[in-house]
C-alpha cells in the first residue's frame, strides 16, 4: 500500500548533555520537488530535543508527516556468528522488544534532564556493553552490527550502535533518541516496529543515516565536503529536489544542516517506493535505516 505524506522532515540529532545543542538541525521538504527549507528553532538560535518533539506533534496535528531522525532506533539482537542473543547478551533482564528497550533506557536515565542518556554508562550491569567516553570501554563491548548496518555497508558503513566515542559514535545520540521514542510511542507510528496501516497516525518516525544518502548520490560526506553548496545541491538533485539558494550556508559544527536537508529530500524520494516499506529480516526488533535495501 502506497503511503501518502504532506511533508518530509529531516532531523540531524545530537546526544550531548545540556538543554540546547548546536548539532540539532531540522529541515522540511514539501510534497513535490521544492528545495528543503530550514526550520528555525523557537529561540531563533538552537533547538532542544524537547522542542523538536513538541514541534513534530504540533505540525502533525494537521498534516501527515514523515520525519527521519539520525540515530539508531534499537540495538542488534544477533552476535557476530549470527546466533540470537538479544540486545544485552547474558543480561537476565534484557528487553524482548524495542518498546521495552526504550522504557529501560528511560528508567535508567530518569534523573537526567533534557533526554540525555549517558547515565547508563555507570549502570553496574549494562555499562559493560558500551564503549563510553573517558576511556570507559566495557568488557562486553564489541562491534556487533544490526542487519540494516550490514546491508548498508555496500554503500556506506554506519558506526556500531554501542559505540559512544568519536565523531562517528552514534551511541550517545541513540540513547537520547530512544528516550525520545519512548515519549512519542503513543503519538507516532515508529517504523518498522509498529508498521501500522497507512494513515493510522499523522506522524511517522523513521531512522535515517545522512551519509548514506550522500553516498547514494556519489558524494563522500567527509571533511566538510557535503557542506559546500554546490556539492549539497548536486546531492539534492539526485533525489529530485531543487537546489538551495546561493546565499545558503550550512550551519552546525559538522555542517548538520546539510545532513538535515539531504535527509528531507531523500525521505520524499524514497517514500514513494513501495518496496522501501516492506519489513526486512530482524527489522521488527532491531530497526532499519530508511532507504537501505
Amino acid at each position: 500500500m502506497m503511503r501518502m505524506f504532506d511533508c518530509f522532515v529531516g532531523i540531524d540529532w545530537s546526544g550531548a548533555r545540556g538543554p540546547y545543542q548546536a548539532g540539532l538541525a531540522v529541515f522540511m521538504a514539501e510534497a513535490g520537488d521544492s528545495a528543503p527549507m530550514r526550520i528555525i528553532p523557537p529561540n531563533q538560535k538552537r533547538w532542544s530535543r524537547h522542542e523538536i518533539a513538541s514541534w513534530l506533534q504540533e505540525i502533525s496535528a494537521t498534516r501527515r508527516v514523515l520525519a527521519g531522525i539520525d540515530f539508531a532506533f534499537a540495538y542488534p539482537v544477533y552476535d557476530m556468528e549470527g546466533a540470537y542473543c538479544g540486545y544485552f547478551p547474558e543480561f537476565a533482564d534484557s528487553p524482548q522488544d524495542a518498546a521495552a528497550l526504550w522504557q529501560l533506557i528511560e528508567e535508567i536515565n530518569q534523573a537526567e534532564a533534557y533526554l540525555y542518556g549517558g547515565a547508563i554508562w555507570d549502570h553496574p550491569d549494562l555499562g559493560a556493553y558500551y564503549n563510553a567516553p573517558s576511556g570507559r570501554r566495557g568488557a562486553k563491548f564489541y562491534s556487533r552490527r544490526r542487519q540494516t548496518e550490514q546491508a548498508a555497508k555496500a554503500v556506506k558503513s554506519p558506526s556500531p550502535t554501542f559505540n559512544c566515542v568519536g565523531p562517528a559514535g552514534v551511541g550517545t545520540g541513540s540513547l537520547a533518541g530512544m528516550r525520545l521514542l519512548h515519549h512519542l510511542a503513543d503519538k507516532a507510528e515508529i517504523w518498522p516496529f509498529d508498521n501500522q496501516p497507512a494513515g493510522s497516525k499523522n506522524l511517522t518516525l523513521v531512522e535515517i543515516f545522512p551519509s548514506y544518502y550522500f553516498a547514494l548520490a556519489g558524494i563522500r560526506a567527509v571533511g566538510g565536503n557535503h557542506g559546500k553548496l554546490d556539492v549539497l545541491n548536486k546531492a539534492l538533485s539526485y533525489f529530485g529536489a531543487k537546489g538551495l539558494p546561493a546565499e545558503f550556508s550550512a550551519g552546525g559544527p559538522d555542517f548538520d544542516e546539510a545532513d538535515a536537508a539531504i535527509s528531507a529530500a531523500a525521505l520524499r524520494a524514497l517514500a514513494a517506493e513501495p518496496a522501501i516499506w516492506k519489513p526486512f529480516g530482524a527489522a521488527a526488533r532491531e530497526g532499519w535505516i530508511f532507504g537501505v535495501k
